[in-house]
């Protein structure tokens, strides 16, 4: 982590020391008060709530000093206070020159969905051979960016950062603070469309991320994508595409279902010139894509083939994110619940509906930020649920009767459907529907709380 005198710090935040040792390290640094712990930094951030009221409590939990940007009342000979302008720059602008200091490689990911998968991916490939930071969870805005880059080691060779958006010009900001020498695209799909309005608009708020790569940069794009081969057109540097077309840089030729155990992809490498088999120990076809962005970026950096070919069947599921958990009665439960879109959707249905089970259930929650046609997205995501085989449908939510009128349509019974009007309220019945030999997927939109369901489901098994 980043280490920094107490001086230090003001100079780069261009702030004044109130009070405190101006020789006094830090190299743990935190904005929620909550989860401060001892001898961090704390930013008073001024948002919903103004962090200048929870700086005692940050005090009372361990923190070393804080970073204000209005006076405050409270004052403690052991705890130091940095006065800036603005917390949320000071923030921004220390982590700036953090990674200043640093000369690191710095891979920029983003795309519509699967970023965190193929930072995960890309920073579990990378590690084989080089010393990596990647982004927490999906710490993937100016805030968490910032946060990321403070934990910044003198060892660290390269970080792998996700970059997310909802609206033109945030990538364009945090491209500010982080330029990559990589910029990766993973596709341009329906999601924030309540904020931007169509696809055309997403492809431009993603295309952000190659404007501000540094010059002399190497753009990772998804060749299949139509989008994203669109807005890389204009990108003049150098180029690496991914995907499963003739083109690609980095191909997946075919792929054979493993059932419970993944599936083995063929890779076609270019730069390598060979077709290998490996396996991946995941269900979704849109996984490969991620790998396939992750392995781009290794060749890239120079990995030796050999050294992510052995490192891709290590890879493992993610938390909330397709994970499978065996439930008793041969029950087996996948838990995407920890976000949606029309897309992933779509993709969790057709991948899981080759898998061996005795009853196919999905429990689907809304889908959010999908704009004026959310009820149109919902209606074929019923439709794709009875087109790929699934025998019985729970909604979660109020978009979601649409999601069961349109499973209703494409010919499912009425009495396969149940629908709630909250995670909470299903979690109290979707055990008791369910048969010997399932297999359930639960997914919904990260405010719908699906992951309710799921703890509901692994106590209730544990207990029956």
């Amino acid at each position: 982590m980043a280490e920094l005198r107490l001086d230090q710090i003001a100079k780069r935040t261009r702030g004044r020391i109130v009070q405190g040792d101006s020789s006094i390290v830090f190299s743990r640094f935190n904005i929620d008060s909550r989860r401060t712990q001892p001898g961090e930094l704390f930013f008073a951030l001024v948002a919903r709530r103004d962090g200048h009221d929870f700086v005692g409590d940050a005090h009372a939990r361990g923190a070393a000093g804080a970073v204000i940007s209005k006076d405050i009342s409270y004052r403690r000979p052991d705890f130091s206070l940095i006065r800036v302008d603005d917390t949320t720059v000071a923030l921004q602008e220390l982590a700036q020159s953090v990674l200043a200091d640093q000369p690191v490689k710095v891979v920029g990911i983003t795309g519509s969905i699967g970023k965190t998968t193929t930072k995960e991916f890309t920073a579990s490939l990378l590690g084989q051979e080089l010393r990596v930071l990647k982004s927490e969870a999906n710490y993937n805005n100016l805030l968490g960016l910032a946060l990321s880059i403070l934990k910044l080691e003198p060892a660290h060779e390269v970080a792998v950062l996700e970059m997310g958006m909802s609206g033109r010009g945030e990538i364009r900001e945090l491209t500010k603070l982080a330029p990559p020498d990589i910029a990766v695209i993973t596709n341009v799909s329906p999601v924030h469309l309540q904020f931007l309005g169509s696809l055309e608009e997403i492809a431009r708020a993603k295309k952000e991320i190659l404007e501000g790569t540094k010059q002399g940069g190497l753009a990772v794009l998804n060749g299949d994508d139509p989008w994203v081969s669109q807005i890389g057109r204009d990108w003049t540097g150098p180029k690496l595409t991914f995907g499963f077309a003739a083109t690609c840089d980095v191909r997946a030729l075919r792929i054979e279902r493993k059932g419970y155990e993944g599936m083995v992809i063929e890779l076609a490498l270019k730069s390598a010139g060979e077709k290998r088999k490996v396996h991946f120990p995941f269900f979704y076809e849109d996984y490969v894509y991620n790998l396939l962005a992750a392995v781009g970026v290794s060749q890239a950096l120079g990995l030796s083939t050999e050294a992510v070919l052995q490192a891709i069947p290590l890879l493992r599921p993610f938390d909330r994110r397709g994970t499978l958990l065996e439930l008793p009665s041969s029950i087996k439960l996948i838990d995407d619940s920890y976000n949606s879109n029309p897309r992933a959707l779509a993709s969790a249905l057709k991948s899981l509906s080759e898998l061996p089970a005795r009853r196919k259930v999905a429990v689907l929650g809304d889908m959010l930020e999908l704009g004026e046609k959310e009820n149109d997205f919902h209606f074929q995501a019923g439709q794709d649920a009875v087109r790929f085989g699934w025998n019985f449908l729970i909604t979660v939510g109020e978009r979601s009767l649409h999601l069961a009128e349109g499973a209703r349509r494409a010919g499912l019974a009425p009495q396969n459907i149940r629908s709630f009007a909250s995670a909470e309220e299903a979690s109290a019945v979707v055990f008791s529907l369910l048969r010997e030999g399932d297999l359930v997927l639960v997914k919904g939109s990260r405010a719908m709380s699906m992951e309710l369901i799921v703890e509901r489901l692994k106590s209730a098994a544990e207990e029956g």
